[in-house]
């Protein structure tokens, strides 16, 4: 019998940056146990041209990945989602809209890269730094045991994803 698919909404303000990285990541490490998607209170309409260049400097597909509002998400015939991470900390404090099965919720803060100010090579680190951090949280979900959780279990692995060290190299 074919393992289920985990559907996870990553959100950000505005959907250029962190939450499309995560989206990118955890479709390509989820090897097909995940399907991914991002969106923004607030979508910038484009994705942040050096997330694509980082994610692709590392490895990782950067086609097709587009800026998109969350409304997206909540309307009907929308796919339902199992887990919902905010990724940065306006879109966690925010009012979300109602999202279709009840998800879980939970919030991994990530730095915005693209509010950074340096040199190119400065820049390029900022963002390959804030892609590592988020490929270490999304290998923890992804060896998460997923089918013999329930949601009171899952709940709190989630949130301890959220907080871990991002000094791990």
């Amino acid at each position: 019998m074919a393992e289920r698919v985990t559907n996870v909404l990553f959100l950000c303000t505005g959907n250029s940056c962190r939450s499309v990285i995560a989206e990118a990541l955890l479709n390509d490490l989820g090897q097909g146990r995940f399907l991914a998607f991002s969106a923004g209170s607030h979508p910038a309409g484009r994705v942040n041209p050096r997330a694509l260049r980082a994610l692709e400097r590392r490895g990782f597909p950067a086609h097709g990945l587009r800026s998109k509002s969350w409304d997206e998400f909540a309307a009907e015939g929308a796919p339902v989602m199992d887990i919902v991470v905010t990724v940065c900390d306006n879109a966690a404090g925010e009012v979300c809209p109602v999202w279709p099965g009840a998800p879980l919720s939970t919030h991994w803060g990530i730095p915005d890269p693209a509010v950074f100010s340096g040199t190119e090579e400065e820049t390029e680190k900022v963002f390959d730094d804030v892609i590592a951090m988020l490929e270490r949280r999304i290998n923890a979900l992804t060896g998460l045991p997923l089918d013999t959780l329930d949601a009171d279990e899952l709940h709190p692995r989630l949130d301890d994803i959220g907080t871990m060290a991002d000094d791990q190299g």
